[in-house]
């Protein structure tokens, strides 16, 4: 009788290795230069491929089994609220113009994510972080598609939840996050891992999936918070995917540390001003906030990131962000200035906005008792005399824009908040507009890509947006009657009224 020998088991790092990296094979009908065009002309150095460490060593089966499960969870609930028509439980129909603005500007994002993680999946060298890159690939498609799921439920009820992703690509305030997106796209391979998966994963997207995500759950949108905090858990391996990322560029060569450097310096600032929207949802979208813009900025960027991460990357050689004191001097005013923009143009979006009640603007002077009285509650008591003698103010005109961020161009200086902050550049022969002396710092690197990009504004002049006037360009957009302007009087709030009345049919 001849006995077999048992099957060692293997160890997981062991197994994991086979799985991942002993995929690779070397090329022999190509050259390595032929096969990975695109990892050399950036000036970063990579003498050893396999020192990249995935600090999960995750497979492909623990993978989908991991994410099925999440999937389960989430969709009950998406049926359980639909089924008991648990959009009448939200604190109030205006809390859907952030959920609104999130499906407009962030979801498109995922699926840029995804397009641009799977394209490093094909040309990083390593079997390491093309693995990495694949999963974050997949991950950035499910998050896009639970994001439509779950939002798509409210489209039955409530106007400016279609045409989202055509929204996206035309809509003046939504080119603030896609050209973001385009600009570190069309970046090579190491400067779009520093821009996503470092300065906007690592160092911000706590501010927008922890604070938002509680403000959805405070407000009755169980949907939104499960998929938040879905989505937050594989953020938070993103997150550490990016830590990793920057370690392995710092630590295979020296002359990689100032290219990194000035990445850090202008991703974020691009991901910061980005976040200016983010500002404006937390502190006048929410009809029961939960923390101001300030208070989340204190917690989630100055006390974790720079208390606790940038003094570890000293080692390396990394200081702060260039421009993070300019950020930290406008923690007071930033949601301010941005939400005013919106309720000055919101008749050019696809949301309503509304001038805060007085037991709001009370939240918003405790949260903010350095500016809000002094500089912005006289402006919203205006609004409401107006509002009181039948009026409403919209800014009649078309905004300047920030070259860079392609906010309109109404942020104050960082220590005065009643002067305008407007920088100007020259270049060719042109003169050049921008906000902020980061967003000048970042033109005037270079000035050759951002000469480039496509405003809004300039598109409308031009003659590019579906004709000269307002109802042409609201066409050209996607927006229907009804999906703009004021919220009070608006098809939503008057639905709202009376479905909670008993008069009213849903879904009409």
């Amino acid at each position: 009788m001849t006995q077999t020998a048992p099957r060692r088991k293997l160890p997981l790092k062991e197994r994991y290795s086979l799985l991942t990296r002993d995929l690779d094979w070397e090329p022999s009908y190509v050259t390595k230069e032929q096969l990975f065009p695109y990892t050399s002309y950036e000036g970063v150095k990579i003498h050893d491929w396999d020192g990249w460490e995935d600090p999960f060593r995750l497979t492909v089966d623990a993978y989908y089994k991991y994410q099925a499960e999440k999937d389960k969870r989430l969709y009950a609930v998406l049926d359980g609220f639909a089924q008991s028509q648990g959009h009448l439980g939200l604190a109030d129909a205006s809390y859907l113009n952030a959920i609104k603005l999130f499906i407009q500007g962030v979801t498109p994002l995922e699926y840029a994510a995804h397009r641009h993680f799977a394209y490093l999946a094909r040309f990083l060298e390593g079997p390491a972080p093309r693995f990495a890159a694949l999963c974050q690939s997949v991950d950035e498609l499910r998050h896009c598609q639970t994001q439509i799921h779950t939002i798509s439920n409210y489209n039955k009820y409530y106007g400016g939840f279609h045409s989202w992703s055509k929204m996206h690509d035309r809509v003046w305030y939504l080119s603030v996050p896609k050209s973001l997106f385009d600009d570190a796209m069309t970046a090579g391979p190491f400067e779009f891992l520093i821009s996503i998966s470092f300065s906007f994963e690592y160092l911000l997207t706590n501010l927008l999936f922890v604070p938002f995500m509680s403000g959805a759950s405070f407000n009755g949108d169980m949907p939104t918070m499960s998929f938040g905090f879905s989505a937050q858990s594989d953020e938070s391996r993103h997150m550490t995917l990016g830590l990793e990322a920057i370690k392995f560029l710092l630590e295979q060569d020296e002359g990689n540390v100032p290219i990194i450097q000035e990445w850090i310096d202008k991703w974020f600032w691009r991901a910061y001003r980005m976040s200016a929207l983010v500002a404006g949802m937390m502190d006048y979208m929410l009809p029961k906030p939960v923390m101001s813009w300030k208070e989340a900025f204190e917690l989630y960027f100055e006390d974790q990131m720079l208390g606790g991460l940038f003094p570890d990357l000293e080692f390396y050689g990394i200081r702060p962000p260039k421009h993070v004191q300019d950020a930290i001097a406008e923690k007071d005013k930033l949601s301010h200035e941005v939400y005013k923009i919106l309720h000055n143009f919101s008749f050019a979006a696809a949301f309503t906005t509304q001038a805060p009640s007085e037991s709001h603007m009370r939240w918003l002077s405790e949260q903010y008792p350095a500016t809000f009285d002094q500089y912005y509650r006289p402006v919203w008591e205006k609004h409401h005399r107006i509002e009181a003698g039948g009026g409403r103010v919209f800014f009649q005109g078309l905004p300047q824009l920030c070259q860079i961020c392609q906010i309109p161009m109404v942020f104050t200086e960082k220590d005065d908040p009643a002067k305008t902050s407007f920088r100007t550049s020259e270049f060719r022969g042109e003169t050049f507009h921008t906000c902020s002396d980061g967003c000048q710092w970042i033109f005037e690197r270079e000035p050759e890509k951002f000469v480039q990009a496509w405003l809004p504004v300039h598109q409308i002049y031009q003659g590019n947006c579906g004709g000269p006037s307002v109802p042409e360009v609201l066409e050209w957009y996607g927006i229907q009657d009804g999906d703009n302007g004021e919220y009070k009087g608006s098809p939503d709030q008057q639905s709202w009224v009376d479905w909670h009345s008993g008069d009213g049919e849903q879904g009409v």
